[in-house]
């Protein structure tokens, strides 16, 4: 079977031949199985290389994460401190604001009341003959 598979790549060869550019007479030598191009040595190194850079590259990518993460680990911890705070003070607003609210409240009952007694003390008055 190798025979004629030599055979057949060898007729596909003298068929392109003349038709062929210097790079494909280069690709179609590095070929493997008629389909898959051979690894030369000096392009496994290379890709040796490049996945090492990769890596380099990923790490310094990771790194580049983990501080961006920890960065706004803070600025969330400080904006949910900011929001507790600003729940203490609206807490503390809304205590005051009651406060005051029955305060006027109260203060409204006294002056409705003083007006009352005024209001009868003038009547007593008027009864008694006494007029201002």
């Amino acid at each position: 079977m190798s025979n004629a598979w030599n055979q057949t790549r060898q007729l596909k060869r003298l068929a392109i031949g003349p038709m062929t550019t210097p790079e494909y007479n280069e690709w179609w030598v590095r070929r493997i199985n008629d389909n898959i191009p051979e690894a030369s040595q000096e392009n496994s190194q290379s890709i040796e290389e490049h996945l090492r850079v990769i890596l380099s590259e990923l790490e310094i990518i990771r790194q580049d994460f983990e501080t961006r993460n920890a960065e706004l680990e803070k600025k969330i911890e400080q904006m949910e401190e900011e929001n507790m705070n600003l729940r203490l003070d609206i807490d503390v607003q809304k205590l005051e604001a009651e406060k005051l609210r029955k305060g006027k409240n109260k203060v409204d009952e006294d002056l409705d009341s003083l007006k009352i007694d005024y209001k009868k003390l003038h009547l007593s008055m008027i009864i008694v003959g006494v007029q201002t």
